[in-house]
């Protein structure tokens, strides 16, 4: 009776056959907006970087095929440990298990295009009234039964929901745009690893120099005091030369013993961005690279397709017009088709037969009437969502506009300062021989040859300053050009 009771509330619902004859038709289309790029910025785009006037390279550099943008710098030991990145970067990681959840996303979304099957098994055993009374008026007892009885219902049901507005076909696609912003963040993640372990390990080298520097520094004012003490002796100097040279020597002492500090910090960082703990991680010094190289940042254009930051901003952005779609759908009627069949007996050895078998087959319509409005601004808020995402997209291209004009314009500057650097430090390497013959001469005091010393080291500390700063810019440049990555397509299933 309760099978009997079940078909007849389903054929209660039942839709026309001439609705369900047109669900194929209607089903190709879909609600919504079509996704259309809109401008990358609300003025004309520039058709060139305004920096790049006087950027002159004698022999521009091209990025390395696969994005190892890092082998420019021709260091073994950088090259090294920038192929661990991708693999141990914790940040990556990360990122990398957000795509993987986006992909099982966009699997589950496409599954509501199919129908869903179930299979059930009910036994039960039971008995109404009491045993042995036959033949009353008790209707389950009507055939005479004097004990209790079983009753097997195998069955499989399947319902399915037609996609007649195409609200499962956006929501495919928001889940799919939902993935390739997932996998450009993965991208973006990876460059910015790279990118921050380069500019570390160019510190940690420039570090390394000072170190140098410094030492050759401490040591010649070592000597410098040892002789100023044996003139002293002599009595060719006063006592105040020789307070003057051990001064300058525990000023170099000083500076030397702060570099030290500042090496383990960065030395420190490089073993994080490599997933490891600060104490496995020992890099032998050596000096800082002379060498910077000149990458041409392109055109303006170009930082659409090589960006991963802004290919996902346009995901996203796609993403929010997909939902418009979503929210758009929910204003249609929900169609759904049903049916089941299976067999419902008391015994196992004939359940199965033609005289068990029981089925159905119904379809269901389902509009919402009345909801206070409830839709209406689930829909004022999706449009409000790609507007805010249109926004977000077109902000992060000027940013990236800005940050190459900005690199390029500080390569400008430390280049052209780079040569002057170097002119200081022969001008002062020169003033210190000069005062340091006529020391000897004993024409000048020790003082004079100490401030001609101070001015070299301070040269030489600019000089090294400007070409970490250099490094730097170029490391800096390549991230905001996008590395040596291409927009990847999207995601496919």
């Amino acid at each position: 009776m309760k099978k009997q009771v079940t078909n007849k509330k389903k054929q209660k619902n039942f839709v026309p056959l001439t609705v369900l004859w047109t669900l194929p038709v209607l089903a190709g289309c879909a609600v919504g907006p079509n996704y259309k790029r809109p401008a990358p910025t609300p003025t004309p785009a520039p058709l060139g970087f305004k920096e790049i006037k006087d950027w002159k390279p004698a022999d521009p550099a091209t990025l390395p095929d696969q994005g190892r943008w890092w082998e420019l710098y021709n260091d073994p030991t950088l090259n090294q440990l920038e192929s661990q990145v991708r693999i141990n970067n914790q940040n990556v990681a990360e990122a990398a298990a957000n795509y993987r959840a986006s992909e099982a996303l966009v699997t589950e979304a496409r599954a509501g295009l199919f129908p869903v099957l179930n299979a059930t098994f009910d036994a039960s055993r039971g008995q109404q009234g009491s045993a042995g009374l036959t033949g009353t008026n008790n209707s389950s007892f009507a055939t005479g039964q004097t004990g209790p009885r079983n009753q097997f219902s195998p069955e499989l049901s399947a319902s399915w929901t037609a996609d007649i507005w195409g609200e499962v076909r956006r929501e495919i696609a928001e889940a799919k745009q939902n993935a390739a912003v997932s996998q450009e963040d993965l991208a973006y993640a990876t460059l910015s690893a790279q990118a921050t372990l380069a500019s570390d390990y160019f510190q940690l080298r420039s570090t390394d120099s000072l170190r140098t520097l410094l030492t050759e520094t401490v040591d010649g004012d070592a000597r410098a005091l040892t002789i100023t003490k044996n003139e002293y002796n002599a009595g060719t100097v006063t006592s105040a030369d020789v307070v003057t040279a051990q001064a300058q020597l525990e000023a170099a002492q000083a500076q030397l013993a702060g570099v030290a500090g500042s090496r383990a910090i960065y030395e420190h960082a490089i073993a994080v961005q490599l997933g490891a703990a600060p104490a496995a991680l020992t890099l032998a010094a050596a000096p800082l690279t002379k060498d910077v190289p000149v990458v041409p940042a392109g055109l303006p254009s170009e930082l659409l397709e090589r960006r991963p930051d802004i290919a996902a901003a346009e995901s996203g952005m796609h993403s929010k017009s997909e939902a418009i779609g979503v929210a758009e759908a929910a204003l249609y009627p929900t169609i759904t088709l049903t049916a089941s069949g299976g067999f419902s007996g008391n015994a196992l050895n004939n359940l199965f037969s033609v005289a068990n078998r029981v089925w159905s087959l119904g379809a269901a319509a389902d509009l919402n009437i009345f909801d206070g409005g409830a839709q209406t601004a689930a829909i004022t808020d999706a449009r409000a969502n790609y507007d805010n995402a249109v926004a977000t997209y077109r902000e992060t291209v000027l940013t990236a506009f800005q940050g190459v004009e900005d690199e390029l314009a500080t390569l400008n500057a430390a280049q052209n300062e780079a040569v002057l650097n170097d002119a200081a430090v022969q001008a002062a390497q020169k003033a210190v021989d000069v005062m340091l013959n006529q020391y000897k001469a004993g024409t000048v005091a020790y003082t004079s040859v100490i401030t001609e010393q101070n001015l070299l080291l301070a040269d030489q500390q600019s000089q090294l300053t400007n070409q970490t700063n250099r490094l730097l810019a170029s490391v800096t440049l390549i991230e905001d050009i996008g590395g040596g990555w291409k927009k990847i397509a999207p995601v496919r299933f």
